[in-house]
C-alpha cells in the first residue's frame, strides 16, 4: 500500500496542482523550513461566504513538501477559512498516507504552517515535530 502513496507523492511532485500566482489574493503567506531550505508561498481567494474559492502555491523544496502543498491545494476549494485555521497535522499526514520520519516531519508540515498562517494573517508555530507514538494512539482509540 505504501507504494501507491509513494507513487502519488512523486506524481504530485512532478506535476503539482495549483502552482502559480493569483492576481489580487485575499490571503497569502510564505515561510520556509530552516532545516532543509524548503520554501512555500500560498495565496488564497475567499468568497463573500468566507469560503476559499481559489488556491495557488509556489516555492521549491523536496518531494514531500511540494507534494503536500499540491495535495492540500486540491482539498481547500470550498472550505471555510474558519475550518482551514483549525486543521491539524493529521490533515497533511493523511493526504501523504505514508509514515513520515521525524527528520522529514517539518517538510511535510510546512504546507500546514503556511496555510494556517495565511488564514490567520500572521505566522503560526510549527505543529508538533514528533508524530504520536503507537502507544499514544492506542490510548486515544
Amino acid at each position: 500500500m505504501d507504494d501507491l502513496y509513494r507513487e502519488n507523492i512523486l506524481e504530485h511532485y512532478k506535476q503539482p496542482r495549483n502552482v502559480g500566482e493569483l492576481p489580487d489574493p485575499d490571503l497569502e503567506f510564505e515561510d520556509s523550513n530552516p532545516l532543509c531550505g524548503d520554501e512555500l508561498k500560498v495565496q488564497l481567494k475567499v468568497g463573500d461566504d468566507e469560503r476559499i474559492t481559489a488556491v495557488r502555491f509556489s516555492g521549491h523544496g523536496c518531494a514531500i513538501s511540494q507534494a503536500s502543498a499540491s495535495m492540500a491545494s486540491e482539498e481547500l476549494v470550498g472550505m471555510p477559512v474558519e475550518e482551514l485555521i483549525r486543521l491539524d497535522r493529521s490533515f497533511v499526514l493523511d493526504l501523504l498516507g505514508i509514515d513520515i520520519s521525524a527528520t522529514r516531519m517539518k517538510c511535510a508540515l510546512l504546507t500546514l504552517k503556511v496555510l494556517k498562517s495565511a488564514g490567520l494573517g500572521q505566522a503560526v508555530a510549527w505543529e508538533s515535530d514528533t508524530p504520536p507514538s503507537a502507544a499514544e494512539l492506542s490510548r486515544e482509540g
